[in-house]
């Protein structure tokens, strides 16, 4: 009797999940716009922090450039003590499109106690761009290629909902055999955490953003004390987005098919690293949450095909059922991404990576190595 309640577990979360979390898994809501609101010109200023991005920044650079969008768009880019030419790649492809008065570089100062490196590079465009009164700021990483509309895009959603903030989870690169496997469930997982519906509405708490692209209305960032008021955050996206709501501003997040970084994590040790880079953080370095969340991925994901081999009718049932509801869950996800049904099928065996990865963001948390990113340990507990 026991042994069938808890079969039964996986079959209730599932459907909960799909009935009543904020249908996350319906990518083509998430992938929806609001028509065009207004014609009049907005000034945009995209602020790029970079740190050794040669490889990718002429990508964004160049896609800002071409936006098919009414006013030219500007572009602030700090180069955060680049070891290689992300400076000069940049500089180059500004002038290559005859638009090197458009590109602005400036050279980062040294980071301060208290910041992480993105968010001390960011906030030191933020100020150059302040002072040109833009009316939206595009805070994007530097290996997005933006899409030709895209910040039309998100000019109007942000006109027609009256946005504050709003921002596009891009489409990740997933070319190699371990994107294939992970990245779409990354995205899946993602979206599961905060559903984009929730985001949107002022009846739910939920914040969130997608940091490579996020439009944001200058008084909206200076309401909240500015990137100072969020500047030792790891996850700088959703803490950036929660103190928007938190002071009253509107915000969306959504898909995009046409934005996408251009970065590529070739191998599984390299999409491990990503995901431990901030998911212990997401757990409020608690020992406790972290246990109850590997043990929620458990029943999750992992229980149900191991209930196929009970050997019992009726828990073979909910372990098939809860497995077929899992796969049509993430169905939409699989087809965003352009890969087999197959897959739709995968994410017990995913879901156990990523518990991997989850466990070794606390390792390296504990270890005093949490957080690294561009050789900078930024998420680590405090010796003594």
């Amino acid at each position: 009797m026991l042994l069938t309640a808890l079969a039964a577990v996986p079959v209730v979360i599932w459907i909960y999940l799909l009935l009543a979390r904020g249908t996350f898994w319906r990518v083509s809501k998430s992938l929806e716009r609001p028509a065009n609101s207004e014609s009049r010109t907005k000034r945009v200023i995209a602020v790029i922090p970079a740190r050794d991005e040669a490889s990718v920044i002429g990508d964004a650079v160049a896609s800002l450039l071409q936006q098919d969008f009414p006013a030219p768009l500007e572009i602030i880019l700090v180069d955060d003590a680049s070891g290689d030419a992300t400076a000069a790649t940049a500089k180059s492809v500004a002038e290559r499109y005859g638009a090197p008065e458009r590109l602005t570089t400036i050279q980062g100062r040294p980071l301060i106690p208290g910041w992480t490196g993105k968010l001390w590079a960011l906030s030191q465009g933020v100020t150059v761009a302040m002072a040109l009164a833009p009316d939206y700021l595009l805070l994007t990483d530097a290996d997005i290629r933006h899409g030709k509309h895209s910040i039309t895009e998100l000019v109007a959603i942000a006109e027609a909902r009256r946005c504050d903030l709003a921002s596009l989870m891009v489409k990740l690169t997933c070319e190699t055999w371990a994107e294939k496997a992970l990245i779409p469930a990354f995205v899946f997982f993602f979206l599961m955490l905060y559903p984009p519906a929730w985001i949107a509405s002022d009846r739910k708490r939920m914040a969130s953003a997608a940091g490579g692209c996020i439009l944001i209305r200058p008084e909206a960032l200076q309401r909240i004390g500015g990137l100072a008021s969020i500047r030792s955050e790891i996850i700088d996206d959703c803490a950036l987005a929660r103190a928007v709501k938190r002071s009253g501003g509107q915000i969306w997040m959504g898909l995009s098919a046409t934005t996408e970084s251009v970065r590529s994590y070739g191998t599984f040790a390299e999409i491990g690293r990503m995901i431990a880079r901030t998911a212990f953080n997401q757990l409020h370095h608690s020992a406790v949450i972290l246990a109850g969340t590997v043990l929620g991925l458990f029943f999750t994901y992992l229980v149900p095909p191991l209930l196929l081999l009970s050997g019992r009718r009726l828990i073979i049932a909910f372990g098939a059922v809860a497995w077929l509801l899992m796969a049509a869950g993430y169905l939409p996800m699989v087809r965003f991404y352009k890969r087999s049904l197959v897959w739709s099928f995968a994410l017990p065996a995913i879901a156990l990576f990523y518990v991997g990865a989850t466990l070794h963001s606390a390792f390296c948390y504990w270890s005093g190595k949490g957080g690294k990113w561009k050789d900078r340990i930024q998420d680590a507990r405090a010796s003594g």
